[in-house]
């Protein structure tokens, strides 16, 4: 390359688990107007949000040129998953990763787009509404992609979502973005590493989670309400029977209620409601709800004798949903007519809730226990265990253990606060388990 080698550092890109590159051997940068080709016009061109000049073909040359012999560079950014450009002052392509051609059309080769803005080449509706193009009009400022670059331009990192609507074959079609803008001087020049994350499934499913919630719970809720009167009004002779249908009614519910709170729990949605609860009525109340559960069938439950009545601090909604999914558990995993023991004691300034049966895990289980996804029952299985330390410890301020061997069986242990505890609640931000 000449000069001094260059230096870089790999950073992260938020939480795409994506690199960015910024090389450091530049001396101060020189301003975009004391290059040469800064513009190909000698007025400004007219704009609704950023410039809109660019610089010659020549220029977008002798750049992709400079960039194509910073080894490692090209060779480092062409490895990443996701798809990385370098944009000069004018925002324009000087360099594109190897995979760029799958977002931005069918074109083999990623030099089809140098000399493009990024709107221009991922086919963006407003990129051909001004004769500036991608950037200048006034939709651009609202743009996340543009906002983005900018900020890289202009010095600092800046990560954002980009909403697009863009024609692909005649098509026009809705795409969502994760993107980053990084500084990156080079030699005396002043660049914008650009890196793309495609998000688009993502956004996807989770406005279809909401939906499909919000009306599923319709139904059933309509459902629940129903049964509930017919039970009422039931003659002796199909009583029994109309209980069994109230419970399997309250059951579903119950186990749609909790896949709703698991997703939202995931996107950091839940928000908890803090109240003083007594340990022993809840314990009560999920006894008597999982005596009458499937997977209680040829076992027994109980209540350990020297469980203590405690006053506890926490989501009253959100404890029951983690203990229930231990218990279910717990009856799914003994063996056939165990005993599974709940439990609730003091420790210092803690409550600890526990629950237990005879059955042991293997070793190769217990290293994968609260892994998301992991389960023993199948593929279609593994949120269990997972959503139990997902909820206690991001959500309800407490921690999670367990401890399986031949002499005493498998215990769950949730310990939690018996009062507000001085610290804040950790922020939607935390990464899980934290």
């Amino acid at each position: 390359m000449g000069g001094r080698a260059a230096g870089f550092a790999l950073t992260p890109m938020g939480n795409v688990g994506f690199l960015l590159l910024m090389a450091s051997d530049a001396p101060e940068s020189r301003p975009p107007e004391s290059l040469p080709g800064a513009a190909d016009c000698g007025f400004p061109m007219p704009t609704d949000f950023a410039p809109a000049e660019r610089r010659s073909a020549a220029e977008i040359q002798r750049q992709t040129k400079l960039l194509a012999g910073a080894t490692p560079i090209p060779a480092i950014l062409d490895s990443m998953i996701n798809i990385v450009l370098i944009l000069n002052t004018e925002r324009q392509i000087v360099f594109a990763s190897k995979n760029a051609s799958k977002l931005f059309g069918d074109e083999e080769e990623p030099s089809a787009f140098l000399g493009r803005r990024p709107g221009e080449a991922l086919g963006c509706m407003h990129s051909a509404e001004t004769p500036g193009g991608c950037g200048t009009t006034v939709f651009c400022s609202q743009c996340g992609a543009v906002r983005a670059i900018l900020a890289g331009l202009s010095g600092h990192a800046e990560e954002q979502e980009c909403r697009m609507l863009r024609t692909v074959n005649g098509h026009t079609e809705a795409i969502d973005l994760r993107v980053q803008g990084t500084p990156f001087p080079y030699r005396g020049e002043q660049f914008c590493v650009f890196a793309i994350a495609d998000i688009s499934h993502e956004k996807r499913r989770h406005a279809l989670e909401r939906i499909f919630f919000h009306d599923i719970l319709n139904y059933a809720g309509g459902l629940q309400g129903l049964t509930a009167l017919m039970n009422e009004n039931a003659s002796a002779e199909i009583r029994s029977d109309m209980d069994i249908l109230v419970a399997a009614v309250n059951g579903l519910t119950e186990e749609i209620l909790w896949q709703r709170d698991l997703t939202a729990a995931e996107h950091n949605e839940i928000k908890p409601t803090f109240q003083v609860i007594d340990s022993i009525d809840l314990i009560q109340v999920l006894v008597q709800l999982y005596q009458r559960h499937d997977a209680a069938s040829g076992q027994h439950l109980r209540i350990a004798a020297d469980s203590a009545r405690l006053r506890i601090f926490t989501d009253p909604s959100l404890l029951r949903r983690v203990l229930g999914n231990l218990i279910k558990n717990a009856l799914e995993a003994a063996p056939r007519g165990s005993m599974v023991t709940i439990s609730v004691k003091s420790n210092g300034d803690r409550a600890e809730f526990g629950v237990q049966n005879p059955g042991v895990m293997p070793a190769e289980v217990q290293l994968q226990i609260f892994q998301r996804s992991f389960s023993t029952k199948g593929s279609a299985r593994g949120l269990g265990t997972y959503s139990v330390k997902l909820l206690t410890e991001r959500y309800l301020h407490g921690h999670v253990d367990f401890a399986s061997d031949e002499s005493s069986g498998t215990r769950f242990t949730i310990t939690l606060p018996l009062k507000e505890p001085v610290a804040p609640w950790p922020s939607t931000h935390n990464p899980p388990f934290a």
